[in-house]
């Protein structure tokens, strides 16, 4: 079996869930992430709220997204992310899954809040809300990770 480093799993799963479990030679784990992905997004409509998101568009986001199939797509995302890291630990390491959980559960929760979330009057949207709520989720889950650590 190949190898890639951390950074590179991180990053090949950033740009599609199941890239980095391909790259190593995990065929069924890597197909099925990627399928997944491309059923998910589509059922979703997750490109066209992207893209009217970055054209400004929030509420039309808001609008054509459906909600119910793209609330599978934090913790789909997160774990692909999360297996890719794995795979790449040269040694284990305690916790580590901890920053991935935690984001899955708060951009899960911040796609529900979405819709009411206005800052500064500006409507933030399905995409841009649920992103920055992956800050939080990683810096909770280092936090809870090295409390685990000292205590242990």
């Amino acid at each position: 079996m190949k190898s890639i480093t951390k950074t590179e799993g991180i990053l090949w799963s950033i740009a599609l869930p199941g890239f980095p479990q391909l790259l190593v030679g995990l065929w069924f784990k890597g197909t099925l992430f990627v399928l997944l992905e491309i059923i998910i997004n589509v059922k979703s409509r997750f490109n066209e709220a992207i893209m009217y998101s970055f054209l400004g568009e929030t509420h039309k986001a808001a609008a054509v997204i459906d909600y119910q199939w793209l609330m599978f797509y934090p913790c789909l995302y997160m774990f692909a992310m999360w297996d890719a890291y794995k795979i790449a630990q040269t040694t284990e390491e305690k916790y580590a899954y901890l920053p991935f959980v935690m984001s899955a559960y708060l951009v899960t929760v911040g796609l529900m809040y979405s819709p009411r979330v206005y800052v500064f009057g500006k409507f933030i949207g399905p995409i841009f809300f649920p992103m920055i709520c992956v800050i939080p989720g990683v810096f909770i889950g280092l936090a809870l990770r090295e409390l685990l650590l000292r205590v242990r």
